[in-house]
């Protein structure tokens, strides 16, 4: 069976500065490189996590999938079909299978409609006829475990995990295939992560879907996710299984990220890897090994020549000199 999503080497510019700016200037490419060339494969009823520092380009390799970023080269193919391209009239049908949970679960809500009217939007904004708007808002509310009654609410009287799950069930209205879903657990406490996750992994396990996770925590990533792409400045600089990248870190940057996950055992080993200074601006980009400036274990060769591809494993890749 073919895979539900493949990107290949996908890249995505923003303008930095105007066409006047850039004539004074005399910048022949006033663009910065948001996603460098990403590819990952995505199959049916699994789940890929995005995991990476806040500037990342996580979500905007994410809205690409979706048709709210223009990619400039690469592609994107959805159940085989190409998406990079088309315009919106052909493009929106194919989001009837693409649904995406956007980060803040309040905000991402009008605070003019109640929630039964937002969960059944997506029926009236697809044109679907011959449905009952307020049987279909029970049975989506009673999907992600809120009782009928929630549907008269409106979003200010919600709490964040149970905007999390309006929201949830908005993105579950049309049964689509990928569910997108950019920090699933941000802004919630501890205690409602655990519900939020919980109630993810049943519904693909019941329903069948697929999920791109979006997230900086890597407990998440290894709650839910299958596989694992480590993301810097645009780039996936390790990807692999999830078990295999967390008993197996290759990367430094890796390495990095799962020292700072907090560990249950308060008597377990810990190494803490601290990086050095801040993620450096997309305008001016490091040359040879883009992580160099943070690495604590860069040499001489990783501020000059940027690293190739290694395949430290089944399906365990990264970019890094230590491989070479």
């Amino acid at each position: 069976m073919s895979p539900l999503l493949e990107i290949n080497n996908l890249r995505i510019r923003f303008r930095c500065k105007g066409r006047f700016r850039a004539f004074l200037d005399r910048d022949p490419d006033p663009y910065i490189e948001a996603v460098c060339g990403p590819s990952l494969t995505l199959d049916r009823g699994r789940t890929f996590a995005l995991v990476g520092e806040s500037g990342a380009g996580k979500t905007t390799l994410a809205r690409a999938v979706i048709g709210l970023e223009t990619p400039c080269d690469g592609s994107i193919l959805f159940e085989g079909r190409e998406l990079r391209g088309l315009g919106n009239a052909a493009f929106k049908p194919l989001r009837r299978n693409i649904a995406m949970m956007f980060q803040d679960p309040v905000g991402c809500l009008s605070p003019r409609c109640t929630v039964r009217t937002l969960v059944t939007e997506p029926f009236l904004i697809h044109g679907v006829k011959g449905v009952d708007l307020g049987r279909e808002a029970e049975r989506l509310l009673d999907l992600v475990g809120l009782p009928p009654q929630f549907g008269a609410y409106y979003p200010y009287q919600l709490s964040g995990g149970q905007a999390r799950r309006v929201g949830m069930a908005r993105a579950l209205a049309l049964n689509p295939k990928l569910i997108i879903a950019d920090e699933p657990t941000a802004g919630l406490d501890v205690s409602v992560q655990g519900e939020v996750l919980n109630l993810l992994t049943r519904l693909q396990r019941e329903l069948g879907i697929s999920f791109l996770i979006i997230t900086h925590n890597l407990a998440v990533a290894r709650h839910m996710s299958d596989h694992i792409a480590i993301m810097y400045l645009g780039r996936f600089v390790e990807t692999g299984p999830t078990d295999e990248i967390f008993a197996h870190p290759r990367h430094p940057y890796t390495h990095a990220l799962l020292s700072a996950t907090p560990e249950p055992d308060p008597d377990a080993p810990r190494k803490r890897v601290r990086l050095q200074g801040e993620i450096p601006s997309l305008i001016h980009r490091p040359g040879g090994c883009e992580f160099h400036t943070r690495c604590p274990m860069a040499g001489e060769g990783c501020r000059s020549r940027f690293p190739s591809r290694t395949q430290v494993g089944p399906e365990h890749e990264m970019y890094c000199h230590r491989a070479d």
